[in-house]
């Protein structure tokens, strides 16, 4: 623990440094692959796998069954109905839930018959749910514009609180990376995006931004300080000087979020924990990147031709040579 405290302060004073801002270009060609991959391969699969309330259809839900024998539910519903592809997960310990795509009322009493059977439960037992597609689309199309005016305000306030576009742009495009790269996961390993799935996405934004602006607080006093390091320099020193914290805190959010992901899938089988609690611990990770990787080196990148910072930073250059020559004509002497 001494140690990586020690380590923590040797960052924080500039004793030992990391220079990731002056490797934003690969940062940059790790983010594109890994967006271009989230895109690519959900698209070479036939698109996102939308839960049932935003595509709609007929859900059913049985309680206390025998067995929990997926591939019943699967056979039952396809004898009555064989064009359908039912989607069948275990729901706690001794529940099964079936989804599939609209049924009329006459196939939705038959499959509800048959489930019954097949598992050897009463009728009041297995309960049967329909939800619209109108709805469904309504609920994605809110999602998306609850996503559109997050990013809007959440640019809004950065550059309003930094008093520069440039770290705003930075902090937004970290978010879509962020976002991206996590509904990519859920495409790629072929999970559904439900609603709870949603509500993780906006969460880990949130979480992001936060993790964004401490070390933008730390970029603006750095820069804001006379000092004789470049601008470049001292955004690297802001990064390594709260790369600690950033760890820590990412650390901290990821154990209880990992023990909801566990206890929800495999304890409980409760799938909106499963849901919420896979998106924010990827996010997590995500967005720990994104801040230190891509949207700190970002801003230095967007500011570092700035006139005013050209000309400063060509000064301190032509000082600390200067005093390089002042050290190594002392070198000579002695």
């Amino acid at each position: 623990m001494a140690s990586f405290s020690q380590f923590g302060n040797d960052l924080y004073t500039g004793k030992r440094s990391y220079d990731i801002v002056g490797r934003r270009k690969t940062w940059y060609l790790v983010a594109i692959i890994a967006i271009v991959v989230s895109l690519a391969v959900p698209w070479l699969r036939g698109g996102y796998q939308l839960g049932i309330e935003f595509t709609g259809g007929s859900e059913f839900t049985i309680s206390n069954a025998g067995s929990t024998d997926q591939s019943i539910a699967t056979r039952t519903v396809e004898s009555i109905v064989p064009e359908g592809i039912p989607r069948v997960s275990q729901v706690g310990q001794d529940g099964i839930r079936v989804q599939t795509e609209q049924l009329t009322d006459r196939e939705t009493t038959q499959v509800q018959d048959a489930l019954a059977k097949a598992y050897d439960v009463s009728d009041d037992q297995v309960a049967s749910t329909y939800i619209g597609a109108t709805w469904g689309a309504d609920v994605l199309a809110q999602a998306i514009r609850g996503l559109v005016i997050f990013l809007v305000l959440a640019a809004v306030v950065m550059a309003l609180y930094f008093r520069t576009w440039k770290m705003s742009v930075s902090a937004m495009v970290a978010l879509l990376h962020d976002l991206l790269i996590t509904a990519g996961v859920y495409g790629i390993v072929g999970l559904e995006v439900t609603p709870a799935a949603v509500i993780g996405f906006l969460t880990i934004l949130g979480y992001s931004l936060y993790d964004t602006v401490v070390v933008f607080d730390k970029v603006r006093e750095n820069t804001s300080q006379e000092s004789h390091r470049t601008f470049v320099q001292s955004v690297n020193l802001a990064v390594n000087q709260t790369l600690v914290r950033s760890i820590n805190t990412s650390v901290v959010a990821l154990l209880p979020v990992a023990a909801i992901l566990f206890i929800g899938s495999y304890v409980l089988g409760a799938g909106t924990l499963r849901d919420i609690s896979l998106a924010l611990f990827i996010g997590i990770i995500v967005g720990t990147y994104s801040t230190i990787f891509i949207a700190s080196p970002m801003y230095a990148h967007l500011r570092e031709n700035e006139p005013k910072i050209k000309q400063a930073d060509a000064k301190k250059r032509q000082a600390a040579e200067k005093r390089q020559r002042e050290v190594d004509a002392t070198a000579e002497a002695v």
